[in-house]
């Protein structure tokens, strides 16, 4: 996996040992900044990653610029490496916040530009989590909700939905409060 964009483009962080998840593909990335870069300014926001996983959007959030990364993950392994990229790439703007994304939702204390969450795609509920985090405080005035999920997941019903982008297996759904 490398970064697709921005001032890190090309550099390859190490990979997690023994992480389980679903990486978002070098593909998905690139094709989701692409379409982010004419909906959204990146650059100077604050940005949540829930379901961070090897971290890899979360570093493409900061290649392109952005004030601030907040990472959520369960996997001790995933938040070793995330904390460990951090210091390889002198991110001293980032953090990362060993929990579960779903009760980091209910508890939000500070609110963000931008939330991405990728959650498992076989997880019980998920269809829920953008309803969730959109009347959960974690979303500024005008921000922004992107959900990576499966082709049998569909939240086109939920308030602020603005259109999904399908990138081979991955979708995007975004959202807009």
């Amino acid at each position: 996996m490398r970064v697709t964009g921005g001032e890190l483009k090309g550099r390859r962080p190490s990979h997690v040992k023994g992480f389980k998840g679903r990486p978002t593909t070098d593909f998905g990335r690139e094709s989701l900044f692409n379409l982010l870069r004419s909906r959204l300014d990146v650059d100077g926001a604050d940005v949540l990653d829930l379901f961070a996983g090897t971290g890899m959007v979360g570093l493409e959030f900061v290649s392109r610029g952005c004030a601030s990364l907040t990472a959520v993950e369960q996997d001790v392994r995933a938040v070793r490496a995330i904390q460990q990229m951090f210091r390889v790439f002198e991110m001293e703007h980032c953090q990362v916040i060993r929990g579960n994304a779903l009760d980091f939702i209910k508890r939000a204390l500070t609110s963000y530009d931008i939330v991405f969450a990728d959650p498992p795609f076989g997880l019980e509920g998920l269809e829920a989590i953008p309803a969730k985090i959109m009347t959960s405080g974690l979303l500024e005035p005008g921000g922004w909700l992107i959900l990576e999920h499966g082709e049998r997941t569909d939240v086109s019903e939920v308030q602020g939905f603005q259109e999904c982008r399908h990138y081979g297996h991955v979708h995007f759904s975004l959202f807009k409060k």
